[in-house]
């Protein structure tokens, strides 16, 4: 039986990418930093605490050697070095990167989301080919560039796949995009406003499909770059349409032509120009197939969602949105702009 590392698999993508490697007969070491506490597994997958940042017990954990080595929390060349640092005791490795890395012809990208005009403007779909944003330690797109390098660069003797992944969404999110449409339907909000006319793309990759790329890489180990999403990206009006399908609601959605006005007609996924990525590459080489529609994957995150926010303020539930987001669901704000 091969045997599987798995690191950060308390989260939301390491839990699907453990049961998947465990349904296709891996012997799976499921690492985390509440190790049991962090999951229930089925038998044969064994539960281990680890903190990332410790190289030594990262070692320790992988032991005398494993076939297969995926690391969902990897953040930046130090990880990417503990990662090719384990190249003799490894057989190959899948890497969770990010579509952040991107940048277009005029050195736009997700780090200068903020400036005038500094949406960047990207072929659709992105191949991997596109050019990404320098290295470095400043920025979550920088380090994630940083991460991609050093594993590239130092694991010749170690087959790497490199997975970018777009719009994560699934239960256990730490930033669950789908909450704006889900609290205003718990919340009674039967209208609402959508910037850009609804028509925003930004690329989901669900949990289970980003697992199902980790096991097709499993099985044929190599180096290679791929985007990891799903098969097709929905406007913001479509996704908005698919939740209130899943709970039974009815809404009325007026559309502002251009940006949100301050808060009102804003969503995680309201942005200027698509960002959506080729994903040819991964059904060219690993004969990849989504296990999952963005559609079909919302009644379980509909319920994780309703039950999570159950008695909670949503600040609470998720600091890391409401930080990103703090005047997601700013109602007054959105009723004056209705009545101005």
């Amino acid at each position: 039986m091969k045997t599987a590392v798995v690191i950060g698999a308390g989260g939301q993508i390491g839990r699907p990418v453990v049961q998947a490697l465990a349904r296709d007969g891996w012997a799976v070491t499921a690492a985390s930093r509440g190790g049991a506490r962090d999951a229930a597994w089925d038998e044969g997958v064994r539960s281990v605490r680890l903190d990332r940042a410790d190289g030594t017990a990262l070692a320790a954990v992988v032991g005398d050697g494993c076939d297969l080595l995926v690391d969902v929390v990897a953040y930046d060349a130090g990880h990417a070095r503990q990662v090719t640092g384990l190249a003799g005791r490894i057989g190959s490795a899948v890497v969770i990167s990010s579509v952040s890395v991107y940048e277009d012809g005029a050195g736009r990208g997700f780090d200068t989301m903020g400036e005038p005009d500094g949406f960047p403007d990207y072929p659709v779909p992105v191949p991997e080919t596109q050019p990404t944003v320098a290295p470095g330690e400043a920025t979550y797109s920088s380090r994630k560039a940083a991460l991609e390098r050093e594993l590239l660069a130092r694991g010749a003797g170690l087959p790497v796949t490199v997975l970018r992944a777009g719009a994560v969404h699934g239960p256990y999110s730490p930033l669950p995009r789908e909450l704006y449409f889900v609290r205003r339907n718990l919340d009674g909000r039967r209208d609402r406003v959508l910037a850009y006319r609804g028509e925003s793309r930004f690329h989901p990759a669900s949990a289970r499909n980003i697992a199902e790329l980790v096991r097709l890489a499993a099985a044929r180990p190599g180096s290679r770059v791929l985007n990891a999403c799903d098969g097709q990206a929905p406007t913001v009006a479509g996704i908005g349409a698919a939740i209130d399908a899943v709970m039974g609601v009815e809404t009325r959605t007026a559309h502002l032509d251009g940006p949100p006005a301050g808060s009102v007609g804003q969503t995680p996924w309201s942005v200027p120009r698509p960002v959506v990525c080729d994903m040819s590459a991964a059904e060219r080489e690993l004969g990849y197939r989504p296990v999952v529609s963005y559609a079909e994957s919302l009644p379980e995150t509909v319920e994780w969602l309703t039950g999570v926010l159950h008695g909670r303020d949503w600040r609470e539930a998720f600091p890391l949105l409401a930080q990103a987001y703090p005047d997601l669901f700013d109602y007054a704000a959105e009723d004056a702009w209705r009545t101005a």
